[in-house]
């Protein structure tokens, strides 16, 4: 290099340095001071990448709380199992968990439904996913005609895509409002009209509003199931962008999908303090629905508890991360005002559980029934019969309704894995005590609301046009 040449940013490169905000202020200084060789290098050391961190070299143990009952269920286990190895190589966990529901989410190396991972000192949003604190809310209201609070609710809630219109809008409160705008993660204008439009929302999916009659006690309850909704998905997403940028610097061996930002920076502060708001957001729009029943019947609440299932729950600097999995233990639950609840699905009862943290559980237990197969290959077992035969098949006695008056086998009870079977494995595993039972009498779901979708319509159009 002639020392009376300018120093480049491509000189920089060549040395082995990566690009960055700092090339420009660095540049110049040597270029102004005339430093070079040793001297120059010095200067530069500065700038150097702390070193990759690595995967670890196997993968770190996690406790099997789960068994295969048959073929299928043997295929499904085998690859939660495979993408938990994958997954415990990352290296900021210390520990892991599957449940009796779990079931493989997404590509090798994903935390499954029904997993539990525990990470120090890092959050990884991939662990959460995009349905932020879906949770669940038991409602009791006494001795009050259960049909009459299923017809409240279906006017009380909304299912399917999207928000609701301006003037069918529950309020968002001011202490929400300030929330939001105080936090960098959240303050946007697109943010705040989502968690306007979509508080008192439920989605769609396997999100529900169950009504039914406590074993014990005979009273009528209800239980919604749902997450954050557009808030929480908008936040996922930057989470994942700020984790991979962490991700990049650290550890680029990473899977994308377990990226993490860590919790003593400050985009991970800020991050953790967002993620807290949006469960304030979660529990007020379980709230809203409840009590819009309650006011349109004239009726009292007597009872009411709930518990968040998809989340990341903080015990000093370990960050336990439940995809799909319910917290047992109340240090997770700064709020725990009663027992927890297992949905399995919707001819079964909604358990109502309590249980002890173990070494393990990790202080979890199941947070549903679970799948061994695919929405389309449920479906697709299901071909030769009609959606309204197998409907009335299996709903018989229920009063069950579909948002979009439209059936979704998907959600029907086949869909998921045996019910008494998740149960008996809950004793097996040490998984939480049942203390009373919600017995069904009906619920809602969003159904098949994209069969009449718009583009579904249009491309309909387009086949019967011959186009």
């Amino acid at each position: 290099m002639n020392l009376m040449e300018k120093i480049t940013g491509k000189d920089l490169i060549n040395l082995g340095f990566e690009g960055g905000n700092w090339f420009k202020e660095a540049i110049a200084h040597i270029n102004e001071t005339g430093i070079r060789g040793d001297e120059m290098m010095a200067f530069l050391e500065q700038f150097k990448p702390e070193p990759m961190i690595e995967l670890h070299a196997s993968p770190v143990p996690f406790s099997v709380n789960i068994r295969a009952e048959n073929e299928l269920e043997k295929d499904n286990v085998d690859k939660v199992i495979e993408s938990m190895k994958n997954l415990m190589r990352t290296p900021t966990v210390v520990g892991g968990a599957i449940m009796p529901d779990a079931c493989p989410a997404g590509p090798k190396g994903t935390i499954p439904v029904g997993g539990v991972v525990v990470a120090k000192n890092a959050i990884h949003p991939g662990m959460h996913s995009a349905d932020i604190c879906c949770s669940v809310m038991l409602t009791d209201f006494g001795k009050a005609d259960p049909k009459a609070i299923l017809d409240a609710a279906h006017l009380s809630t909304h299912f399917g895509p999207g928000g609701r219109k301006r003037g069918e809008q529950y309020r968002l409160s001011d202490e929400l409002i300030a929330l939001f705008e105080g936090n960098v993660f959240l303050n946007s204008d697109k943010m705040l009209s989502m968690a306007r439009e979509h508080m008192g929302t439920q989605g769609d999916g396997n999100h529900f509003l169950f009504v039914g009659r406590s074993a014990k006690t005979g009273n009528t309850m209800m239980i919604t199931h749902h997450g954050s909704r557009a808030p929480g998905a908008m936040l996922y997403k930057e989470g994942m962008k700020v984790a991979n940028r962490f991700r990049m610097k650290l550890s680029k061996e990473t899977m994308k999908q377990n990226a993490w930002i860590p919790f003593d920076s400050e985009e991970g502060r800020n991050y953790w303090d967002a993620l807290q708001i949006i469960r304030k957001w979660t529990k007020a729009n379980h709230e809203v629905i409840h009590d819009a029943v309650a006011e349109r019947l004239g009726i009292s609440i007597e009872n009411r508890f709930w518990n968040e299932h998809n989340f990341v729950f903080r015990d000093g600097d370990l960050f336990y991360h439940a995809k799909g999995a319910t917290p047992l233990d109340a240090k997770y639950m700064p709020d725990v005002t009663g027992p927890r609840l297992i949905p399995l699905n919707m001819a079964e009862p909604v358990l109502i559980v309590e249980g002890d943290t173990t070494d393990s559980n990790l202080g979890f237990a199941p947070h549903g029934a679970g799948r061994n197969l695919s929405r389309s290959a449920h479906k697709r077992s299901k071909e030769g019969r009609t959606n309204l035969e197998v409907f009335l098949e299996e709903t018989e006695g229920l009063d069950v309704r579909f948002f979009s008056k439209e059936i979704d086998v998907s959600e029907l009870p086949s869909a998921y894995k045996n019910a008494a079977a998740v149960r008996t494995q809950m004793g097996e595993f040490g998984l939480g005590t049942v203390l009373d039972e919600v017995m069904p009498y009906g619920c809602i779901m969003a159904g098949d609301w994209e069969k009449n979708a718009p583009w579904r319509k249009k491309r309909r159009k387009r086949r019967q046009s011959g186009d």
